[in-house]
């Protein structure tokens, strides 16, 4: 994979995470930590239902960010049993180094969010470009696409326009399995 498809997939990701985090939040929901990493893998989003809206949750958010036309459900399929177990023992993890949240009841959700890139007439400088490949992965999305300016409400199945993509978050499961 090319080192621009590998950075594609990074902002394509970094994009649906964030979709999901701002559409979460209109929900009520704290966010309680995103891109949290652990020997077992990364959980997306980490995110808590205050007791005000009705019975506290901790969802652990799986975020799947595909194009048009991929092979596996739009990223549904990508959520294996393998997967799962790696999801669970970060999970695992998250909640041996934030015990204040262990009592809390926990679910896995899946959030399925469809990409489009859109046209681009903008062009980039050889500086700039130059200038780019110096920066980490995520200060590299950062600076590129600046924060997300998402509309102050979301809804399933809206699409929104962020840089040079069209983002929809198309289905959102909760307790999609078991840990």
């Amino acid at each position: 994979m090319s080192i621009d498809k590998k950075k594609e997939q990074l902002t394509i990701g970094y994009l649906g995470e964030q979709l999901v985090g701002q559409w979460l939040q209109q929900q009520g929901w704290q966010l309680v930590a995103q891109g949290w990493h652990s020997r077992w893998g990364e959980i997306d989003i980490v995110a808590r239902q205050p007791r005000e809206a009705g019975e506290e949750w901790l969802a652990f958010v799986e975020v799947k960010t595909r194009s048009r036309g991929n092979w596996d459900a739009d990223g549904l399929l990508a959520i294996t049993p393998t997967k799962q177990m790696k999801l669970w023992k970060t999970a695992q993890a998250f909640l041996a180094k934030h015990p204040h949240l262990a009592e809390l009841p926990c679910r896995f959700d899946v959030a399925l969010v469809r990409c489009v890139r859109r046209p681009s007439t903008e062009t980039t400088s050889q500086v700039q470009t130059d200038r780019l490949r110096h920066l980490s992965a995520q200060a590299e999305r950062i600076c590129r696409l600046g924060e997300p300016n998402f509309p102050e409400e979301l809804a399933l199945g809206q699409t929104i326009k962020v840089a040079h993509y069209s983002l929809t978050l198309a289905t959102y499961l909760e307790a999609a399995f078991s840990g």
